[in-house]
């Protein structure tokens, strides 16, 4: 439904997006991951024809962002970080105004607002003003402007950003069930929610992709190392370290912590083999008190943060 090749853009001499290019499915719903500065709003903002890219090129269905801007707009439903609402409208009011802009006639804009107020969650405030909701309510509402002209495509920016948890898993739960029937694409600092929301992720950074896949993809993807986290009481650390050293799978081990009698470490490991039943076999042999003893989970955190950090 979506392509996007080798899409680039720069602003004077900073490249914001450096030739990246990815497909979307129709019904998808796509993450977009990266650090602050990665690329992300610059490359919704072209998708939403609202920049021009320096190179490269987005097609939606049949059209291209060069030559059917407004064709392009027609199927997108766009809300940016900071909904842009007008604070002195009712709530109401405002969306009989975005129904006015979209040119749906009076008579089908009451039956959408009314979709819209329950599908969103606002019908509680459609007569309060904008400036007295809270953010998660403007969200809400900005949601509600985004849908008006019944999109295909829903480009979110950051959709739960300054959100409390609880409006936080409202929100996710709205998408989840627009999902069901449109295509979305979200960004998000909250790797969880991506997690628990989108069918795909795409890491950006520095402008380039790191990564694309699912949640699973993207784990068996990392590779096979992974670390085991030991705490035991008493024990010499040199001594730990070459008892654990013998196990072939086991890369490194690394002190963590070392007071009040308690010895915590960290072992390095590779491999598709458990070599858990030779840690302990070790660590009961010698006696050691074990207080500690797990195997890392591999989250998508953690490969977000091996991907991203600098250098």
């Amino acid at each position: 439904m979506i392509r996007i090749e080798d899409l680039t853009k720069y602003y004077g001499k900073s490249c914001a997006v450096d030739r990246i290019g990815f497909e979307i499915k129709k019904g998808e719903i796509l993450g977009l991951l990266g650090p602050n500065g990665a690329g992300k709003t610059t490359t919704m903002r072209i998708l939403a024809c609202y920049l021009q890219p320096t190179s490269g090129n987005i097609t939606v269905k049949d059209f291209n962002i060069y030559d059917h801007p407004v064709e392009i707009k027609k199927l997108i439903g766009y809300l940016p970080e900071s909904a842009p609402l007008y604070p002195d409208m009712l709530v109401y009011d405002y969306l009989r105004f975005v129904a006015g802009l979209r040119e749906i006639e009076k008579s089908a804009s009451d039956l959408r607002i009314r979709e819209l107020a329950g599908m969103c969650g606002i019908n509680e405030v459609m007569h309060r003003p904008i400036s007295e909701l809270s953010k998660g309510y403007k969200q809400r509402v900005g949601l509600a402007h985004a849908m008006m002209g019944d999109p295909e495509i829903l480009v979110l920016d950051e959709p739960t950003s300054g959100l409390d948890p609880n409006q936080i898993v409202e929100i996710r739960d709205i998408i989840k069930k627009i999902g069901k029937e449109k295509t979305v694409i979200l960004s998000t600092h909250i790797l969880s929610e991506a997690e628990a929301t989108c069918d795909r992720i795409v890491i950006i950074n520095n402008g380039r992709i790191v990564a694309d896949g699912s949640t699973d993809e993207l784990k068996s993807e990392a590779g096979s190392d992974y670390v085991i986290h030991v705490s035991l009481m008493q024990g010499d650390f040199d001594d730990i370290k070459g008892h654990f050293g013998t196990i072939p799978e086991v890369t490194g081990v690394t002190l963590a912590n070392s007071e009040k009698g308690v010895t915590d470490f960290h072992l390095s490991c590779s491999g598709t083999k458990d070599v858990r039943p030779a840690i302990y076999e070790i660590i009961k042999n010698n006696n050691w008190p074990l207080l500690e003893f797990h195997r890392e989970t591999r989250t998508l955190e953690n490969i977000f943060r091996e991907l991203t950090k600098e250098g």
